[in-house]
């Protein structure tokens, strides 16, 4: 039986998190961080590094799904970490299998593709922009074109002076859609001459994401320091 805390509880995640572990046989929902094996960290962005921090020195494993982390903070807890042996922290920046495995294939395709960009849809409450996950998934494709010495995308765009080519990730053009009647949503668009490849991932509802946090809290005591993505616990 592992012990797990939520915290964010109250909110639309924590709580669909928490009835998932209540509906498990293995895994107990506890009400305090210091009777936990391992904490479930969905809050806010202005308060999840602190979290964070905090389950380390307490000797607690993590399992975040909270958006807005930076390399410099990432880098932070990797430092931490170094401190903690044997302390596992798991930041995804997406729990839904069908988008994990649409990072890697995205991550794939990319070096085969002339062109790449990104559009993420949300719900207009989600208060970072891009998401996590198209920031995740940009790192990706950048890094898997840049190890087969692709360049960037073809642009002859020269005057944008409103931001209409969206962020720019890694060299990787990214959008952000807000749009009430969404949950959430990514295409991946890669083109050639004569061709092109949409890879889109859509989650209509939290409970897609439950899977991927119930295989998140099994593992991450099995794999110390920090890992940023759940594909790394997938056999891909």
């Amino acid at each position: 039986m592992i012990n797990v805390a939520v915290l964010g509880a109250s909110g639309r995640m924590g709580t669909t998190v928490s009835r998932a572990i209540d509906a498990t046989d293995d895994l107990k929902l506890v009400d305090s961080v210091s009777q936990a094996l391992v904490a479930v960290e969905f809050t806010v962005p202005s308060a999840t590094e602190a979290n964070v921090h905090s389950l380390i020195d307490a000797g607690v494993h993590a399992v975040v799904g909270t958006s807005g982390w930076t390399d410099v903070a990432l880098a932070r807890v990797r430092d931490h970490l170094a401190s903690a042996p044997g302390v596992g922290v798991l930041i995804a920046p997406n729990f839904a299998l069908s988008a994990v495995l649409s990072m890697r294939f995205a991550a794939m395709a990319a070096p085969y593709f002339e062109s790449v960009e990104i559009i993420e849809l949300h719900h207009p409450d989600k208060i970072d922009a891009p998401s996590g996950t198209a920031v995740h998934t940009a790192k990706g494709v950048a890094a898997a074109r840049a190890a087969k010495g692709v360049g960037q995308s073809p642009d002859a765009t020269t005057h944008d002076p409103d931001g209409a080519r969206g962020a720019m990730v890694d060299g990787i053009n990214v959008h952000a859609v807000r749009l009430r009647g969404l949950t959430a949503h990514e295409e991946v668009l890669l083109g050639n001459p004569g061709e092109q490849l949409t890879i889109r991932t859509d989650s209509f509802d939290r409970s897609s994401f439950v899977p991927g946090v119930l295989l998140g809290i099994r593992a991450v005591a099995n794999h110390p320091g920090l890992t940023v993505g759940l594909d790394a616990y997938l056999a891909l």
